[in-house]
């Protein structure tokens, strides 16, 4: 068997078997498969896709490339969730100690920043300090301390994800299906949940921007979980425009923290609190999702989800300082206005167009190695449906220098939104679950 012969197989479109993508992948860990030829098979899965059994077996073979941690010595349901990416996304940082607080264990294993999609992993780490990368025995230690625990994939856990999501960041193959549904749940079904909740995202802001697509990854994350034994229900969630009003790495973690205060963007509550009521009720500590919701508006109003984000801070190493003093975060060197070129409402943004300007700023990484600066971003002043004035600001972008010039970033971010003299319908965030009842 040879890994020209099995990229040629996948090439054609054909089917490849359990023996066949476990010798790619066990090729890979041990060197004995290079960079290109599993950048080659990575795009021949692009443009032929993966049959459910194909993607069952490429999610069991990189998911048992290292250890698969067994939880269950903690007595709490140990409930994770996941989104597949979207620009301002910064759910993860409000869930985790949330649903934490409800009695639920969280072991989150998350990613860096994939293609225009910001990373968990990368926001954390504007904290100072902050360390996402722990050790198995650190990560199980702390989930019995507090309940959560937030890392990234390592050589223990998921090695070949590692690897291959790196690769895939850098020669745009990040949007395959197949590739997204192994990458999610070789590091999900290893790190010992029971169930878990996914946020799969559709619009011009995610890989996915078909309602169709959405519904095939949202189905199929859901069934392989079943067939390995685990609860799971997706949410398909709107990403036409950014969640909430900051896309950057430092200025998300200001925003989440916010939302734990108790203030903070109405969709980013909306959606933590939905998504957090589908893990307490999965886990059954309540009798229902409503009651899930009123248990966890209380966790915030009285503290204890901020007090439990405090704690993931300081036992990842991080400033928890950080909670009440924001200028301790990386912060930029330019803050520059965009101010609006109409008077009327704002039909539209564009948030993939947004989250293009944001990585230009250096925000994500063109190389798998790349450094991230923190600082950078776009702090919006209005949202779809919203009212401006000609003149008025719209937006915020935060600069370090060196960087693109500030004319074409004004005009490139201009171009992201339409505006209407009439105000434009709502649409629902939410848009539809699959799996659990």
């Amino acid at each position: 068997m040879r890994a020209y012969d099995l990229i040629a197989k996948k090439k054609a479109g054909d089917e490849l078997n359990s023996k066949e993508i476990k010798f790619l992948i066990d090729g890979y860990m041990k060197g004995q498969i290079s960079d290109y030829q599993m950048s080659a098979f990575l795009m021949a899965v692009c443009f032929q896709g993966m049959s459910q059994e194909e993607t069952f077996n490429l999610t069991s073979a990189m998911m048992n490339s290292g250890v698969v941690l067994d939880l269950g010595f903690i007595p709490a349901a140990k409930i994770d969730k996941h989104s597949t990416g979207g620009v301002g996304d910064k759910i993860s940082l409000i869930l985790a100690p949330l649903a934490a607080t409800a009695g639920i264990c969280v072991p989150m294993i998350s990613g860096r920043s994939l293609g225009h999609t910001g990373g968990t992993l990368d926001k954390l780490e504007s904290i100072e300090g902050f360390s996402t990368d722990l050790s198995t025995e650190n990560f199980i230690h702390q989930l019995k301390e507090i309940g959560v625990a937030i890392m990234g994939q390592s050589d223990e856990i998921a090695p070949a994800d590692k690897r291959i999501y790196a690769l895939r960041d850098v020669t745009f193959t990040m949007d395959s299906i197949p590739l997204i549904i192994a990458s999610i749940l070789s590091k999900k079904l290893a790190e010992g949940a029971e169930g878990y909740v996914f946020d799969v995202k559709v619009g011009k802001g995610s890989f996915i921007k078909s309602l169709e697509e959405a519904r095939v990854l949202a189905f199929q994350l859901v069934n392989i979980c079943q067939r390995m034994g685990k609860k799971a229900v997706s949410l398909i969630t709107s990403m036409d425009q950014p969640l909430g009003y900051t896309i950057g790495n430092s200025i998300e973690v200001i925003e989440a923290i916010e939302i734990l205060k108790g203030k903070g963007a109405k969709d980013v509550l909306e959606l933590s609190l939905t998504l957090s009521a589908e893990m307490l009720f999965m886990s059954q500590i309540v009798e229902s999702r409503d009651a899930a919701v009123k248990l966890l508006k209380e966790k915030i109003k009285n503290g204890e989800a901020l007090e439990r984000f405090k704690q993931l801070i300081q036992h990842q190493k991080g400033n928890p300082e950080v909670i009440n003093d924001y200028s301790l975060l990386p912060t930029p060197k330019s803050r520059y206005p965009v101010l609006s070129p109409s008077t009327g409402y704002i039909n539209q943004i564009d948030a993939f167009q947004l989250a293009m300007v944001v990585s230009q700023l250096g925000a994500a990484r063109e190389k798998a190695d790349s450094p991230i600066n923190h600082a950078v971003g776009i702090v919006l002043r209005k949202k779809v449906g919203e009212f401006t004035l000609r003149g008025e600001p719209l937006m915020e972008l935060l600069i370090d220098d060196p960087s693109p010039p500030l004319k074409n970033l004004k005009n490139q971010v201009l171009e992201a939104l339409e505006f209407s003299e009439e105000e434009p319908e709502s649409k629902t965030l939410i848009i539809e679950r699959i799996g659990a009842g």
